[in-house]
């Protein structure tokens, strides 16, 4: 359809800039190749007639279903098995969900921009990414695909298994405070949403060509090392399809008590990260003109 080329630019942020590596490439910040992309409007009606706007929103949903599906079924194994030690436990879960974001969005990068988490599209709406229609339509689709991809866990496991184990819902772990499991959300989004920006920065892609092709990679990496570091807190949300996916199915009150903290952390976070790009490392809106 006449367009789509144009509008999976816009959607999965994908910018022409690009330059042979060499000492020049890596030192030159203001290399005669690169072209600063211009903000994304805030709504644009041509998108919703597009077949890429709904193919873009339907790679959302898969997206977020298998990695529902593999990451709470991997929560579900490693609380089965009985000789398994914390620590080992911890990093299995960690390797389950950063190593299918890295693969999730090198499959769907091309497509959407592989967002597969409402706080990384907030905060790239924020950083006028990509449209407020494509936003909300991506943070349905990945609502909508996380409560699938749990409810064929469930399906899998059974009732009484299921609830035993918890459903893989996200709540603040016994010995930490509300406040604590606020501030691990935030800084949790933190890193990731930044990680997004720094992996997908156009300028930086115009100074090494590999940067576009690796990008999946540190981002997988930092949705490792969070879920490390914040697993004993509050089981690590950083995704908030991924908390209400989990929430829904397993719909207890021990899901729904601190579910709220699955939503406002990890927004604010994006939100922290988008602000910190855009104001100090890209310097915007104090930069000059020339």
């Amino acid at each position: 359809m006449e367009g789509d080329e144009e509008h999976d630019r816009v959607g999965t942020n994908k910018y022409p800039e690009r330059q042979p590596l060499g000492t020049s490439a890596q030192t030159d910040t203001h290399h005669k190749d690169y072209k600063e992309p211009p903000p994304v409007p805030l709504y644009e009606h041509g998108e919703l007639v597009t077949w890429s706007f709904y193919r873009a929103g339907i790679a959302e949903f898969i997206a977020t279903f298998l990695f529902l599906y593999i990451s709470v079924l991997t929560v579900m194994g490693v609380s089965n098995a009985p000789t398994k030690c914390a620590s080992v436990g911890i990093q299995g879960i960690a390797w389950a969900f950063g190593g299918m974001i890295f693969a999730l969005v090198y499959c769907t990068a091309g497509i959407s921009g592989g967002h597969i988490n409402p706080a990384v599209t907030f905060g790239l709406l924020l950083g006028r990414k990509l449209t407020l229609t494509r936003a909300l339509f991506y943070i349905v689709m990945q609502c909508l695909g996380a409560i699938c991809g749990a409810g064929v866990v469930k399906g899998f496991q059974g009732n009484s298994k299921y609830e035993l184990n918890g459903g893989g819902a996200n709540a603040v772990n016994h010995g930490y405070t509300k406040g604590d499991g606020l501030g691990a959300e935030i800084v949790g989004t933190f890193v990731l949403v930044y990680t997004v920006f720094s992996a997908t920065d156009a300028k930086q892609s115009a100074r090494d060509s590999t940067v576009p092709i690796l990008a999946p990679l540190p981002i997988g990496f930092a949705v490792f090392c969070v879920h490390l570091a914040t697993i004993p807190i509050t089981g690590t949300g950083i995704n908030p399809a991924r908390s209400l996916g989990a929430a829904i199915i397993y719909n207890k009150d021990h899901a729904w008590d601190d579910h709220w903290i699955f939503w406002v952390g990890p927004f604010i976070g994006a939100a922290l990260a988008a602000a910190y790009h855009l104001i100090v490392i890209r310097a915007f809106p104090f930069k000059s003109k020339s």
